[in-house]
This record gives C-alpha cells, sequence and structure tokens, in this order.
C-alpha cells in the first residue's frame, strides 16, 4: 500500500537529490519503490528516463523547467523568448505522460537590477511560456527559496510578490510550489499564507525549519558571527529540519489545502545536516519524514 498523510490523504514521495546513490536510477527507483513511497519528484530528465519512473509504478509529482531559469527574466529579449520557447516544447512532451507539474525558482539573471524592473521581465518570460501551453495542461509552480546571501534577490518568495508575479499569469499555468520552510525562515507565518494563496498551490515541499532562539540572542539575524559557524542547510539562528523536527503545524496546513481542493502529493526534500551526507542517514531522514507524515 502506497503511503498518504492522515489528513488530506496526499501521497508522499520525495524529490530526487544529488547524492551518487540517488543519481543511479535504479537505485532510487527501488528505495522509493521498496519503501512505499507513492511519488517522486525529478530535474529535468529526458522521456525514456520519466517512463522509466513512471513503469515502476511510481507517480511523478513534478518535474524541473530546464536550465538555465534566469533566462526567462533576463533583460534580453531574445534570451526570455528562447527560454521559453524550449521550456514549452519540453512541457508539452512530458505532459503527454501525464505530468502537469514543473518546477521553478523565478531566479534573476542580474543581481544588481532593481526589483522591480527584474520582476516586470519575469512577467513577461514567464507570460511568454504560458502563451505556448494552451491546452496541454501543464503548469510552473514557484517555490519561495529567497537565493543565495547577501542579496537573496529570487523572486516570487512574499506574499507581496507573489500576488504580482501570479496576478499577471494565468491560474492554469501558473502557480505554486508551497514550501513553508522558506516561509518560516523568512518570519512569514506558512499557514496565513495557505489561507490566502492555497488556490494557486499545485505542488507541496515537506520540508520544515527550526527556530534556534539562543543562537538568535547571540547572533541575530542580519550579521554573520565572528566565531561560529552556520548550520548546514541554515544559518546561524536557524536551520532547515526534516518535517516535525521544526515548527511548521502540518496538520493544520494539510486541513487547510484539504479544503481548498489541493490533490496533489507532499514531497519530501531532504535538507537537513543531521542526515545528509551519506547514503544511510539520507534514506533514515526520508523514512523518519515518511513515517511523520503518515500520521500528520
Amino acid at each position: 500500500m502506497k503511503s498518504v498523510t492522515r489528513t488530506g490523504s496526499f501521497p508522499i514521495g520525495f524529490r530526487r537529490g544529488w547524492s551518487a546513490w540517488q543519481k543511479d536510477l535504479k537505485q532510487f527507483i527501488d528505495f522509493a519503490v521498496s519503501e512505499r513511497f507513492a511519488a517522486v519528484d525529478v530535474g529535468a530528465m529526458e522521456l525514456p528516463e520519466l517512463k522509466q519512473i513512471l513503469d515502476a509504478g511510481l507517480m511523478i509529482g513534478s518535474v524541473d523547467l530546464k536550465q538555465p531559469w534566469k533566462e526567462l527574466a533576463s533583460a534580453d529579449e531574445d534570451k526570455r523568448k528562447s527560454a521559453a520557447e524550449i521550456n514549452a516544447a519540453y512541457m508539452r512532451q512530458v505532459a503527454a505522460l501525464g505530468i502537469s507539474q514543473f518546477f521553478a525558482v523565478a531566479l534573476v539573471e542580474d543581481e544588481s537590477v532593481p526589483r522591480a524592473q527584474s520582476m516586470t521581465q519575469a512577467i513577461d518570460g514567464y507570460g511568454r511560456l504560458c502563451e505556448q501551453l494552451a491546452g496541454c495542461g501543464a503548469r510552473v509552480v514557484f517555490e519561495g527559496w529567497p537565493g543565495g546571501a547577501p542579496r537573496y534577490p529570487s523572486l516570487a518568495c512574499t506574499p507581496a510578490d507573489y500576488r504580482l508575479l501570479l496576478a499577471a499569469l494565468p491560474h492554469a499555468h501558473a502557480g505554486i510550489n508551497f514550501d513553508p520552510s522558506h516561509l518560516i525562515r523568512m518570519g512569514i507565518d506558512p499557514i496565513r499564507f495557505l489561507r490566502e494563496f492555497g488556490p494557486r498551490v499545485g505542488h507541496v515541499h515537506a520540508k520544515d525549519t527550526q527556530l534556534l532562539d539562543d543562537e538568535l540572542f547571540e547572533h541575530g539575524n542580519l550579521q554573520v558571527a565572528t566565531d561560529a559557524k552556520p548550520h548546514g542547510f541554515g544559518g546561524h539562528h536557524w536551520r532547515y529540519t526534516i518535517p516535525g523536527h521544526g515548527v511548521a503545524r502540518w496538520d493544520v496546513m494539510f486541513r487547510i489545502l484539504q479544503e481548498q481542493g489541493y490533490s496533489g502529493m507532499v514531497s519530501i526534500e531532504l535538507e537537513d545536516e543531521n542526515f545528509n551526507g551519506s547514503e544511510e542517514g539520507e534514506k533514515r531522514g526520508l523514512i523518519a519524514s515518511r513515517d511523520f507524515l503518515l500520521h500528520a
């Protein structure tokens, strides 16, 4: 029997990582099947590999857009046009396999450009992409990863930015990859976020964030510490964790998603210094995440 959440009965899966055992497609599939995961998320793979996953009885929750994503927000109109055409062709091919959600982060090409200008360019680039998706059922879902320090340049991470981008793009072809870990890290209430944006959620990442009060007192939330290293997959006063090891209220969030008609998968994105780094640790982290979500 495939794994589903207690609240909402959402299929439980996980996002393919970058370690050697996950890069081996057979090992990746065998682990997912043997541990009763219902689905997986993958990068921009070729069709024969996607079919191999589907033939193993796994759902594919999302597939990445083709890189470089930043070209969809380029100042160069020709780059935006080309990136939109390349991705539209790929999405149409993949959508023919019954896969509808395509993952992306709204990256900017030039971090020195004012955000308002980059947003205008992103709206144009992704708008061009959406125009070419009519009838195929494919949708881009934007994850709110804020980008790297010190600028944190990614677009569509905060409620204000999501409103700007999604208001300009069609509901059928543009939505949200809901990842509460990024919202919590930025001080944004993920439950309030869902109450507003739930109808635009097309995909969900199961990743949590632990907030570390003592380290916040020691180092604050702005400066790099003088004599302390940041946490793996985190900063000084926060770190990403597996679901249940942070502050997210998964039962409440799943209830809201259920009430708003969400019917997709819940995908574990393993980024936790206590589990990443070895095959044994990563498998243990994915299994522990699954077991928590089964009862959430």
